[in-house]
């Protein structure tokens, strides 16, 4: 496979709720003596895809209680989410497993589609068969596929970083529109659900997913074309994008999306923020190159490492906003910013009232808890904790959740 390209621009304790609540690491827990769904597999098209039911290992949303202190959301997601020959797909996933987290992959459409097969890909504004990202070869398409659905069976999201990676000016996506995204979404859709066509594999286990079903989320190569690429996605049916850069706040709904974005955190040392994102801390340590000083590798992975975790203090004692961080697979100064996310989810997705989660988790609890909940939370500042509390600060009874909401209450027979 081809090397997994750059997603962004550059830029420059244990507390108690207060509520006598228990929160577990993950909160929501399932059913007690729940059995496993049995669910006859249904392929669709060529069986590159198949609906097997309900995704398994996702917990159920619940609304707050009165006086309940937020969960602490963490949402760690990947761009571009391949398996090369680096295998991180696959030891993030190991990572993931040993510390209760689920994590959301953005997919790049094009790395289910094989070199030979590239002229099916037809970009917006540019030659059929075009990528800045190239393609892939069987084998790097057969272990994708896996990872997916390995992945997918232990409650993470795939999502997509859409297909050929065109960013800047000159026909980059920033320049593109509704209609050029929708055509994109529409290729990126096509590639997941004929992998097996393209790759002449007809006998492989099909992903076990519906992929129309499953896309809800995107993030936009270089965050760029967001605001048509929204207008998009919303007519799409997606729910989330996370395209944005912002402060760490409580997130609120723009254009009928929730507006889950990229967030700043603090650099240790320097005298300014940047993206939570591999690729912005190393722009900021080792300018456009990948391959920095030697010597510096263990200083700017540790920097990295400390940021994030001063981003999630700041969040988790005061406003317990989610925090955001997106990454890619990749080995840039020595695997300094790969040793760092590591590290960072150990530290934090082991700790009380913490929720390591997908986009779509975070979406269903955010679509599950009460709008004047959710403008109350959205009116704290950055690290800043209710001045009275939580007890106090939520002491409302929250309105019940609408029927068909996620959090509502289950119908009674």
């Amino acid at each position: 496979m081809v090397a997994l390209a750059v997603g962004a621009v550059a830029l420059a304790g244990c507390a108690d709720d207060g509520s006598g609540a228990e929160s577990g690491a993950h909160g929501a827990k399932k059913p007690p003596g729940a059995p496993a769904p049995k669910t006859a597999v249904r392929l669709i098209g060529d069986g590159s895809t198949a609906f097997t039911g309900q995704q398994p290992n996702l917990p159920r949303p619940e609304r707050l209680r009165p006086g309940q202190k937020p969960p602490q959301f963490v949402v760690f997601s990947w761009d571009g989410a391949g398996e090369d020959s680096q295998k991180l797909f696959s030891h993030f996933r190991k990572v993931a497993k040993r510390n209760n987290t689920t994590m959301t992959y953005f997919l790049s459409g094009v790395y289910l589609l094989p070199e030979s097969k590239r002229k099916l890909y037809k970009p917006p504004q540019h030659l059929a068969g075009a990528s800045d990202i190239g393609f892939n070869d069987r084998r790097g398409i057969k272990d994708t596929v896996e990872q997916l659905r390995g992945a997918w069976l232990e409650g993470n999201e795939i999502g997509t970083h859409f297909n050929g990676h065109f960013c800047g000016a000159g026909r980059g996506v920033g320049e593109w529109s509704v209609k050029d995204w929708k055509s994109e979404i529409r290729q990126a859709k096509s590639f997941v659900k004929a992998w097996k066509t393209n790759t002449g594999r007809s006998g492989a286990k099909p992903l076990p997913f519906d992929y129309d079903r499953e896309l809800i989320g995107a993030r936009t190569p270089c965050l760029e074309g967001r605001t048509n690429f929204m207008r998009a996605a919303r007519e799409l049916g997606f729910r989330y994008d996370t395209s944005g850069v912002n402060n760490q706040l409580w997130p609120k709904k723009k254009r009928g999306l929730w507006d889950l974005s990229m967030q700043l955190v603090p650099v240790p040392g320097r005298g300014f923020e940047t993206l939570t994102m591999d690729y912005n801390f190393m722009v900021n340590q080792s300018g456009s190159t990948s391959q920095g000083d030697p010597d510096k590798h263990e200083y700017w992975g540790d920097q990295m490492r400390d940021g994030l975790l001063k981003g999630f203090r700041r969040a988790y004692e005061g406003n317990r906003a989610p925090l955001v961080i997106g990454n890619h697979f990749e080995s840039w100064n020595g695997g300094a910013y790969m040793r760092a996310i590591e590290e960072t989810i150990e530290r934090v997705c082991t700790k009380r009232q913490v929720r390591c989660v997908s986009f779509r988790q975070l979406a269903d609890w955010l679509d599950a808890q009460d709008p004047k909940v959710l403008a109350r939370l959205s009116g704290l500042g950055v690290g800043e904790a209710p001045k009275e509390g939580w007890r106090a600060f939520l002491s409302a009874r929250p309105a019940p959740a609408p029927k068909g909401v996620p959090g509502a209450e289950p119908a009674k027979r």
